[in-house]
């Protein structure tokens, strides 16, 4: 398998949803082995930044990496469209401290990538593939993973409110079925929990545009769920972003339980302290070239007797 990256520059501006600004993205093609690059820029200079599970600084609302120099806030659902569409090289520059929310889904990402279009490259994918069980719990909330040929999740939710309780999903990540089954799917949350963080100054972008907000009883949106099971799916696209922080592709069957950002990236440091034994580095192999075709051979004449009886010819 070839690895990717887009195949043109395509940029986007959205609000910020800790700061209430207009942020600006521009998405450029990268050369191989790149992997995912951000390119923080700020009055003091343009920083790098290439996710890993150690420059996870805040799990809080979302997921934020921060370099010692710099910052960058809620990464997970770009993050997951990168992955999500087998895209393997990106450069993410990015004005601001964190990324634009969007409509609270990945949906938009996927678009502006569809947008920008996958090249393929010449060299090999690289993977990091569980190569054993693994089983990493915490106050009832679990992560297991078992080595599979590809990324599959199986997930499990449960809240205490009549419209979520308990909801559960399994698929196989590919292209299409996070284009189709996970990317439009919102983050969620509680007003009691929106009305405080307003209160202290937080979450200043955030809005009825770009989440789901539950009361005790349902639904503030007035144009309700997406998916009946909307919940579940975004904490799978969750997932699906957070793991993209290891740096390759992550291969595996992940079983999850009530997991989110902190248990996530706290799942990502343990295999990524205990690599030797949980992790092993694959090349995926590419494509067998289609043989080319040979050119028919004209038919051999045989030279005739007198009798008009051909000879037989010689080798």
């Amino acid at each position: 398998m070839h690895q990717t990256t887009i195949r043109n520059t395509v940029r986007c501006t959205g609000i910020g949803l800790h700061s209430g600004k207009q942020v600006e993205m521009v998405l450029r093609p990268a050369p191989e082995d790149t992997g995912i690059l951000f390119a923080l820029r700020s009055g003091s200079g343009t920083f790098f930044l290439s996710p890993k599970p150690r420059l996870v600084v805040d799990t809080g609302l979302a997921t934020s990496l921060g370099n010692g120099h710099d910052h960058l806030a809620i990464v997970e659902h770009l993050l997951a469209s990168v992955r999500g569409l087998g895209i393997d090289n990106i450069r993410i520059e990015v004005s601001g401290r964190e990324l634009p929310i969007m409509d609270g889904s990945a949906a938009s990402f996927v678009y502006l990538l569809n947008q920008a279009g996958v090249r393929r490259q010449a060299k090999a994918r690289r993977v990091l593939a569980i190569k054993r069980d693994i089983s990493f719990e915490h106050e009832g909330k679990f992560i297991k993973a078992t080595p599979h040929d590809g990324f599959a999740v199986d997930f499990t939710i449960k809240f205490d409110h009549p419209l979520i309780g308990r909801e559960q999903l399994a698929m196989e990540i590919t292209p299409d079925a996070f284009a189709s089954e996970l990317a439009k799917a919102r983050t969620f949350g509680f007003l009691r929990e929106v009305e405080y963080l307003h209160t202290h100054g937080l979450a200043l972008g955030g809005n009825l545009d770009n989440a789901v907000v539950l009361d005790e009883f349902g639904v503030l949106n007035t144009d309700g769920l997406r998916f009946p099971d909307e919940f579940v799916r975004h904490k799978m696209l969750d997932f699906v972003g957070d793991m993209a922080i290891l740096g390759l592709p992550l291969y595996g069957s992940f079983e999850i339980f009530a997991s989110g950002h902190s248990l996530n990236n706290a799942f990502l440091r343990h295999l990524e302290d205990h690599a030797d034994e949980y992790l092993e580095e694959r090349v995926l192999p590419l494509p067998e070239e289609a043989p080319a075709v040979a050119p028919a051979k004209a038919p051999v004449r045989r030279p005739e007797s007198a009798s008009g009886l051909r000879q037989p010819a010689m080798a």
